[in-house]
Order: structure tokens, then C-alpha cells, then sequence
């Protein structure tokens, strides 16, 4: 049988979803338990590889198992597992469902912080100069993204994908008038390697006047790397929405 499990984390102590030699994933971190509890290895694949210090407030993953294990799965298992992970649900699925591959559009939330807050620590980016930035401009340059599909400029070297397309839906900044956060949110059918905080940096890099919409423009039509690439920080990224069309 076939099992899906909605869970989400915080990113800050792992180095990302997927197992790694000598180093603490939360895949790693769930079949440790999954062993513990079943006595058995148990392989969960996941929706994405979200990378170190990133976090996912809504994740999918799937495992099998030989019976029926779903009663009081969510209780126990959350019991057994560290306090920056959780487990919401557990379902049943079609024997060929898979978490990765079946997912039609994933959602990420950039957070942006310009009031130093120590509850934001590890949660959300402490970037006071965002204030100084052209907020138009940031809009305009993640508009622009909308009208391609191939995001080779945002795609991390190293990088073993075939394609560099991806089809974006969503794009777009928000600042919250009450504490003057920003919110930088993207949804596509699927993301390159670091795709995200390379477009942040690259958006709040416009608004700054340190870049200009002809360069984005330019490194688009060319499938070339930008002159000035900043990728911001890991800890202010959340996959916040995985979708299915079943």
C-alpha cells in the first residue's frame, strides 16, 4: 500500500530535505523514526529538495508499506519526532502516486523583515535596506519573469537538470503596511536549483538601482548569468503550497 503525508518544518537545523552522508536531513530524520517505530527500512521520497536552512510549511511526502498503518500514525510518529518537524496528515493512494512527479505547481514565500525582531531569528530575512529600495521596480522585474519560460540566469552551477524551463503562474512582491514586511511569493510547475533566492536578490538588486531591467531583460533572452547574482539567505524561503490534480 501506497502512503501520502502532508508535514511541514523548520529548515534551520537540517541541511534540507534529502538524505546526505554525514550531515542531518529531515528525510533522514523521519525514516530514522519510521525504523524506530515499524523496525523496518522504510524509503520516503519527497514533493522537492528544499536546501539547507530552508523551510516548508507545506510538504508531501509518500512511502509503502505492507498494511494498513494509517490509525494513530500522526500521534505517534509526531511524539517521536523533533519539535521543528511535523506531521498533519495521512492518506491512502493509488499505487503509482508520486510526491515529486505528480505535483502540478509548487508555491514558495520569500520574508523580508526591516524591524529587528528575535522571533524572526532563523524564521524570516533582517534586511532594514529593502526600505530604500524602488518597490515599483521589484514588481516590474518579477512581472517581466511571466513572460519567459527557461530560467537558466537563476539556476545554481552544478546543476544536473536537463531542462532549464519552467512555467510561472505567479510572481509577485507584497509589503504588509502594519510592520513593513515583505513578501516575495512564486508559484511554477517546477523550480531549478536555487531558483528562488536568486530571483529575490536579483528583484531587490533592481530596486536598488544596482541592476537594471534591460540587463534582466538581456540575461533572459540570452539564457545568460547575470553580471550581479545574489542568492539572499536560506531562512527566509518557505515552499508554502504544493499542488495536485489528484
Amino acid at each position: 500500500m501506497r502512503f501520502a503525508v502532508r508535514l511541514a518544518y523548520k529548515g534551520t537545523n537540517y541541511s534540507g530535505w534529502q538524505s546526505q552522508n554525514n550531515a542531518r536531513t529531515v528525510q533522514s530524520e523521519i525514516e530514522a523514526v519510521l525504523f524506530k517505530k515499524y523496525r523496518k527500512e522504510i524509503s520516503v521520497l519527497g514533493c522537492g529538495r528544499t536546501d539547507k536552512g530552508v523551510h516548508a510549511s507545506d510538504f508531501t511526502m509518500h512511502f509503502d508499506f505492507d498494511k494498513d498503518i494509517r490509525e494513530n500514525f500522526v500521534y505517534s510518529l509526531n511524539k517521536m519526532l523533533p519539535n521543528d518537524i511535523a506531521l498533519f496528515d495521512i492518506n491512502k493512494v493509488d499505487e503509482d502516486f508520486h510526491a515529486r512527479f505528480d505535483a502540478i505547481s509548487r508555491s514558495y514565500i520569500y520574508k523580508i523583515n526591516t524591524i529587528k525582531n528575535p522571533f524572526n531569528t532563523h524564521l524570516s530575512y533582517f534586511f532594514p535596506l529593502i526600505e530604500n529600495a524602488d518597490f515599483s521596480l521589484m514588481q516590474k522585474a518579477a512581472d517581466i519573469l511571466l513572460g519567459y519560460n527557461e530560467f537558466f540566469p537563476f539556476c545554481k552551477t552544478n546543476t544536473d537538470v536537463k531542462t532549464m524551463k519552467c512555467h510561472l503562474s505567479k510572481s509577485q512582491w507584497t509589503k504588509n503596511p502594519e510592520n513593513g514586511d515583505y513578501y516575495y511569493q512564486i508559484t511554477s510547475n517546477r523550480f531549478l536549483r536555487g531558483m528562488v533566492r536568486l530571483i529575490v536578490g536579483m528583484t531587490i538588486n533592481i530596486g536598488l538601482g544596482k541592476m537594471s531591467i534591460n540587463e534582466l531583460e538581456l540575461a533572459l533572452k540570452t539564457q545568460n548569468r547575470l553580471k550581479l547574482d545574489w542568492s539572499v539567505p536560506a531562512h527566509g524561503l518557505y515552499l508554502n503550497r504544493v499542488v495536485y490534480s489528484k
